[in-house]
């Protein structure tokens, strides 16, 4: 016998869950489907809360082994206790997934932990031990996210060459790393295991790592890291990955192979859209596994919709959880927004780096006529007291109305920053605004508020 529903969402991440939980408030029956027992999808379980902790462990430890002296403080024989390190990151998840589970409890959303798929119109099936289950709903909600994206020639195990979830729980920490993709994901996980003792080299097809950014932050983020320790290289079309004799053997186009103890596969994510029945109501995908929608979420299918890493965009949890919301916020009242021009992207690297709206490269692209402003990290008095004193923030306003139209940060809590200047966008702020604004001293924040000044040729403190 089926279930009835007002609304389904299938997935529980962080586009999933905060749909079903904004869907109840709203005065819906709502469920929400996930195969994994504890709700919070990739982003939770395995990816954004797993490695950030990992980050800032590793991070702690290499202060402690290395940045503490300039401070005046002598720590001898800091040690890794990794099983210690590893226990604390499942501590944070299963707290956070915990929480979830909560809420959607307290909302009352029905949770159904099983295998959903779509079996029709209206329909879905939920597989699990227990068996399958029947369910009906008016309106469907996908919302299964994405996974690690595989490349021809990688012989991927899962073990000694794996993904970003296995780098999350390496029983040891391997002497040497190779990280194929130069990413956001590669970048970070490369990072901890760096700081903690491995030899890491990075592979990237392009010529510079973290295409995606502003190409002059780019270049600083390079020599940044190149500082720290890692290895980069560019132009690396890498041919095959395979495990040899124990070794991993990576092999790259006209160049001599690498060898390592582990590989770490970081090329990008593709949506998780394969064996959830998208072809009992008539939804096809792009060669990636792409849904289309039109500006309400729709899919082709009547009453389906999807949101998230399974549809056009940015792949990043904070989008997935802003569409949950508008998509159902349509399905109930015909409104709901999002400021996709002002949804920011942060890599939690050491310095952080963080950025919203476009780059310089894509101004001159499209012809905008635009003014810059700069401001190092070293002219500010709190980044000098606390010892973080690399980085800078960049400021592109419109040359003729001084709108915002993209701010990028490398730098000692660049993350946080960047919730100023999201702000100021989607309120259409101009470089002035963000200027005239009185920020307090000394605080980081006061390098947003030179970069803006400099804008018009103002800057105090540079």
């Amino acid at each position: 016998m089926s279930t009835t529903h007002d609304l389904v969402v299938l997935g529980g991440g962080p586009g999933g869950y905060v749909a079903a939980i904004r869907a109840a408030q709203l005065g819906l029956n709502v469920a929400c489907i996930d195969e994994n027992l504890q709700f919070g999808g990739t982003c939770l379980r395995v990816g954004c809360i797993p490695s950030k902790a990992l980050l800032e462990s590793s991070h702690l430890y290499h202060q402690a082994a290395h940045g503490l002296a300039e401070h005046g403080i002598e720590v001898t024989g800091a040690k890794i206790d990794l099983p210690a390190m590893l226990k604390r990151k499942d501590e944070v998840v299963n707290t956070l997934t915990g929480g979830i589970n909560m809420l959607l409890k307290r909302n009352k959303v029905t949770a159904y932990v099983g295998r959903g798929q779509l079996s029709g119109p209206g329909k879905l099936v939920v597989k699990s031990e227990d068996g399958e289950q029947e369910i009906s709903a008016k309106n469907i909600i996908i919302a299964t996210g994405s996974k690690p994206a595989m490349m021809k020639g990688v012989e991927f195990d899962g073990d000694l060459i794996g993904d970003s979830t296995t780098a999350l729980s390496y029983p040891a920490v391997p002497k040497s790393m190779i990280v194929i993709g130069g990413g956001y994901i590669g970048l970070e996980l490369g990072s901890v295991w760096s700081r903690l003792g491995a030899d890491v080299t990075v592979l990237e097809a392009m010529d510079r790592v973290l295409p995606g950014l502003d190409e002059e932050i780019g270049r600083l983020a390079h020599r940044t890291f190149e500082k720290q320790g890692l290895k980069f290289v560019t132009g690396a079309w890498v041919e095959s990955a395979t495990v040899e004799n124990g070794e991993c053997v990576v092999k790259i186009k006209g160049q001599e192979p690498l060898t390592a103890e582990r590989v770490l596969l970081c090329t990008g994510r593709v949506p998780n859209t394969d064996s959830i029945g998208l072809e009992t109501v008539g939804i096809e995908t792009d060669a990636r596994g792409t849904i289309q929608i039109d500006e309400n979420f729709t899919t082709s299918a009547a009453g389906v919709y999807a949101i998230g890493d399974c549809v056009p965009g940015a792949m990043l949890a904070h989008k997935a959880s802003e569409e949950g919301i508008a998509c159902v916020e349509k399905i109930v009242n015909g409104t709901g927004q999002i400021h996709y021009d002002a949804i920011p992207a942060i890599v939690y690297t050491h310095p952080e780096i963080a950025m919203v709206g476009k780059t310089e490269q894509q101004l001159k692209e499209e012809g905008t006529e635009y003014r810059k402003g700069m401001c190092p990290y070293g002219a500010n008095g709190r980044a000098r007291a606390i010892g973080d004193a690399e980085g800078r923030v960049k400021i592109l306003a419109d040359a003729k109305t001084d709108r915002l139209l993209g701010v990028h940060i490398i730098g000692a809590h660049a993350g946080d920053l960047i919730a100023e200047a999201a702000v100021a966008m989607t309120f259409k702020a101009s470089s002035e605004d963000l200027a005239r604004c009185s920020h307090a001293h000394p605080t980081l924040s006061e390098i947003l508020m030179e970069a803006a000044m400099a804008v018009e040729g103002r800057a105090v403190h540079t």
